[in-house]
């Protein structure tokens, strides 16, 4: 297995640590934009100083219910959040720093993927499996020495689960689609372009192997969240949209996959919270072990699958770099 690279023409500039840099650069200054572009808006449509905005966001995100449509303002926080992080500084540095396209991403057209049905399928019953490496990881216990970061680290990320709550309850259609944008599809494709397009993408090129490139940025990603109690599973969904990926060949595989877990919990807490059913996604208990461990038994199989059903297919290009290995 090899990492996806995909040599452009006489303009297109290999990936190095100096171009990293300025990725870095993007981000943080995405970041910064963003935000100030959202104080701006705020500032215009309320009436508010830059200041006065500023105080106004940080007590939204403090008591999100006390404030009439703070639903849609936090919404609107999240997507350019993720824009301004993720998507444009991605973009930003693939077409300016390695001065490369966006069918660059890709070694191998989406119409030649074998098996693309199976994305979703494969997404959905990792989930089980998933809830119980979650349940695992929120039982982990830091040594007793570091009892006090550990309270912290809990603290945040329970400050953290009303935000989340608040965000994810929906009481009209509007707000369920609102959310498949912001939540859903948004972070499928900013996420993806930067974490597997790109870092992936080259660390697998700097090291010469796709694994690595894999498993590193998947815990690139998982840190990124700042949910510690949350990490090894979230890094293990990193890793499947990394071998899908791989495997594929085409950035728009781990864009759907990532889409379809974000989506589907999305879209089964609406129907929990209309009563259309008793299945509660966001519990790790509702699954139990030996259905969790079928799971990921299934999970494998379908894995092995698409896997092998692409390395039979036609339509990859041979464009790795002499030296490139598994």
């Amino acid at each position: 297995m090899q990492p996806i690279y995909t040599p452009g023409g006489a303009e297109s500039r290999p990936p190095t640590i100096g171009g990293l840099t300025m990725l870095i650069g993007f981000i943080l200054i995405g970041g910064v934009i963003s935000t100030l572009l959202l104080f701006v808006i705020l500032a215009v449509s309320k009436g508010m100083g830059l200041t006065e905005a500023q105080t106004y966001l940080s007590d939204l995100a403090t008591n999100p219910s006390a404030t009439a449509g703070s639903w849609y303002e936090l919404m609107l926080l999240q997507a350019m959040n993720h824009l301004g992080t993720f998507f444009l500084p991605a973009l930003g540095y693939w077409y300016f720093i390695e001065r490369r396209r966006w069918s660059q991403f890709s070694a191998r057209p989406v119409s030649a993927v074998a098996g693309l049905g199976l994305v979703a399928f494969i997404v959905i019953a990792f989930m089980p499996f998933d809830g119980l490496v979650i349940e695992w990881n929120q039982n982990l216990h830091l040594p007793e020495t570091l009892e006090p970061i550990e309270n912290w680290i809990r603290a945040k990320e329970k400050g953290l689960e009303g935000i989340t709550r608040f965000l994810t309850t929906f009481n009209t259609v509007g707000q369920l689609l609102v959310a498949m944008v912001v939540i859903a599809l948004i972070p499928a494709i900013g996420e993806e372009t930067l974490f597997r397009g790109i870092l992936q993408r080259n660390i697998g090129f700097w090291t010469g192997n796709a694994h690595i490139g894999i498993w590193v940025s998947a815990a690139l990603f998982s840190a990124i969240h700042v949910q510690f109690l949350g990490f090894f599973p979230r890094m293990l969904l990193g890793a499947l949209f990394g071998y899908l990926y791989v495997w594929s060949g085409n950035i728009w595989v781990p864009i759907l996959a990532h889409f379809v877990n974000n989506g589907f919990t999305v879209f089964m807490v609406y129907l929990h919270q209309q009563k259309v059913t008793t299945l509660d996604i966001e519990s790790t208990q509702s699954v139990p072990i030996t259905g969790a461990l079928t799971a990921g038994i299934i999970t494998a199989g379908l894995l092995y699958y698409f896997k092998k059903s692409n390395e039979t297919v036609p339509g990859v290009r041979s464009e790795e770099p002499s030296g490139v290995h598994d």
